[in-house]
């Protein structure tokens, strides 16, 4: 079996997975198939044999598919003939002016970056990163044959892609990509006519700043985005947030919690915020789990063990994916190997491992390297040395 196919089992393509064909025209489809799969655009290339260039073609809508192509694709995908009869249904007006008609493709790769952003905090940057670059390249392309209002959404839809593949790249652990990514979505912000892209890019830097140990940095990079004359209460919240972690790993609970409050303040404002999203969704960040993770910095093991426990048996208080999912576990852990309940801690991150391999996060990888780190000074029966021995070796990626 091709390694690649297995992302199906983040969202299997046609009708071999006993689904519908997602929405959208031909080239929206099979960009939205070809992500699922977690393929780039040479494997899909190599499965169909139509060149590489064909397939950016099709997926921007720059060209129709022909017959034999939509059936090369039908079978690459085992759709079962509904490709075949979505491209005959739907087949555009030829372009010669090869000048771009932005409303569906930005309607429906607006559709593929969320189902991207859903695998990818389920399954970790290797499924989607492939996906990302290649429709980033897409639209970059497609953005100067648009004009006027069209053209800016092309390029500010193309941000939010270099943004969130920016993102993968810091969790497969390059932050020299991450860093570079972000550059583009801040430049590609700026074509589409927003600023504020400009001002999460600092919120990227304070959390790469953060994972290098440099929390003076991060704190600083932190208010600057908070301060920042485009930022919005979504990046403020964002920016908050990396200050609290920031102050609680100085050991400074005083600043960590007068950044907290205001991580708090700025959520509350994103309610019914309509503006462009940029990182992880702020409704997420339960600011409990928040405070929990800001204890645990500031070495308040036991407070920090109550307030995840408190957290993590309600439902919703923890985000469903699983990279959440998974860094909460082991902070918990963490927590509760602080206070010498290092058998109700290896319980958690026993449990919690596999996930982690498959997710392959390196910011998960860090939470588990602190819990390491915590039990690694607690006197350990043959079991738990087993599971913290288990854990160092995973950290390593």
């Amino acid at each position: 079996m091709d390694p690649s196919d297995s992302a199906a089992g983040a969202g299997s393509a046609g009708r071999s997975a006993g689904t519908r064909l997602p929405p959208g025209d031909f080239g929206v489809v099979l960009a939205t198939l070809r992500a699922r799969r977690g393929w780039s655009v040479r494997e899909l290339a190599r499965r169909t044999n139509v060149s590489e260039g064909q397939i950016c073609n099709l997926e921007s809508g720059l060209r129709n598919p022909t017959p034999a192509v939509a059936a090369a694709c039908d079978t690459a995908f085992g759709a079962g003939g509904e490709l075949v009869e979505l491209a005959g249904a739907g087949r555009r007006d030829a372009r010669s002016e090869d000048v771009v008609e932005a409303g569906p493709v930005v309607a429906g790769y607006e559709r593929v970056l969320w189902e991207l952003k859903d695998i990818g905090r389920s399954t970790g940057p290797r499924f989607v990163t492939a996906s990302m670059r290649s429709i980033t390249r897409i639209l970059t392309d497609a953005g100067p044959h648009a004009v006027g209002e069209q053209r800016a959404e092309i390029w500010l839809l193309a941000s939010r892609f270099a943004e969130y593949t920016g993102w993968m790249a810091q969790e497969a652990g390059n932050p020299a990509e991450a860093l570079r990514w972000t550059s583009l979505a801040v430049r590609w912000g700026a074509q589409g006519g927003d600023e504020t892209v400009a001002a999460y890019a600092l919120v990227r830097k304070a959390f790469i700043a953060q994972h290098r140990g440099d929390t003076g940095a991060a704190i600083g990079f932190a208010d600057q985005a908070a301060g920042h004359p485009a930022a919005n209460p979504v990046i403020r919240a964002h920016a908050t947030r990396r200050a609290a972690q920031g102050h609680a790993r100085r050991g400074d609970a005083g600043a960590c919690r007068e950044a907290l409050e205001r991580f708090k303040s700025h959520a509350a404002e994103v309610i019914g915020d309509r503006t462009p999203r940029w990182g992880p969704r702020i409704e997420n960040g339960n600011p409990r789990l928040i405070e929990a993770s800001c204890m645990l910095s500031l070495r308040r093991f036991e407070l920090a063990a109550d307030l995840f426990a408190a957290e993590r048996r309600r439902r919703p208080a923890v985000p469903a994916d699983s990279n959440s999912q998974a860094r909460f576990a082991v902070r918990q852990a963490t927590a509760l190997a602080g206070v010498g309940r290092l058998d109700d801690a290896c319980q958690i991150v026993e449990a919690t491992l596999p996930v982690i391999k498959r997710i392959d996060s390196a910011t998960a990888r860090a939470e588990l390297g602190r819990f390491v780190e915590q039990a690694r000074i607690r006197r350990a029966s043959p079991g738990q040395l087993a599971v913290v021995d288990a854990s160092a070796a995973l950290t390593i990626g």
